[in-house]
């Protein structure tokens, strides 16, 4: 008769997951101290914004959605800290690295669609389809790799296939350090000051065709770098 052991290791098995799994419990714990870092570090600081249309925050009792909230990678930390809970899943890399990112979204109280703008698209695509067309969409879309406020066309597409609005999130931090990486990821000086401007819904068409979607990409390009520009030079002035 097998041991007690083996026993219990064959039913993880028919369950689709690993007991004494050494590398996702450190992805577990590795997740939750982002999580709490994040929200130790981002509490600290003065938070200001501005809506182009105050309809588009999901945090907002008169908020009509669902929408696809863009922004570059540098800031995610911000709506990470400020919009958990608000039936918003975020789209992660499919890459193990991004691993810990999604357990700290989960903590955050966010749910998470493995793809990425231009690898993976059309699984996560697939899974917004089928089960999270009620759902907010939140997308670094300059991510994972960059180019740095350089937008793929992952989101133009997206909302294009499930005719969900875009609505774009300029961030700003007054003075920040900045890391080495790809997108110069902003960290935020505790107690200085953290800017938002917020732009208005853009919706792609339905039959939106490449030279459609490129058109619509350079557009929200431009709007989310100047929003961005805005809100980093409003947090700057400290007006």
């Amino acid at each position: 008769m097998p041991d007690l052991t083996q026993q219990i290791r064959r039913f993880a098995k028919q369950q689709s997951f690993r007991l004494f799994d050494s590398q996702s419990w450190s992805t577990k714990l590795g997740g939750f101290a982002a999580a709490a870092s994040v929200r130790t570090w981002m509490s600290t600081l003065r938070y200001r914004a501005i809506f182009h249309d105050p309809t588009v925050d999901p945090v907002r009792t008169d908020f009509r959605g669902p929408v696809i909230g863009i922004f570059w990678h540098e800031y995610l930390t911000v709506l990470f800290y400020l919009r958990g809970n608000t039936n918003t899943a975020i789209l992660t890399s499919r890459h193990r690295d991004a691993n810990w990112l999604s357990e700290a979204a989960r903590y955050m109280g966010f749910e998470t669609i493995r793809g990425s703008t231009n690898r993976g698209g059309s699984q996560a695509l697939l899974e917004m389809m089928r089960n999270h067309r009620d759902k907010n969409l939140g997308i670094a879309c300059d991510g994972p790799r960059g180019p740095r406020r350089e937008m793929a066309a992952g989101p133009i597409y997206l909302s294009s296939k499930l005719q969900i609005p875009l609505v774009t999130y300029g961030i700003g931090f007054d003075r920040p350090w900045r890391m080495k990486t790809w997108d110069s990821f902003a960290i935020a000086r505790p107690f200085s000051r953290a800017r938002l401007v917020v732009g208005q819904r853009i919706q792609v068409p339905a039959d939106a065709d490449r030279t459609t979607i490129e058109a619509y990409r350079r557009q929200v390009q431009q709007q989310l770098n100047e929003l961005t520009e805005e809100a980093e030079s409003w947090a700057h002035s400290g007006q």
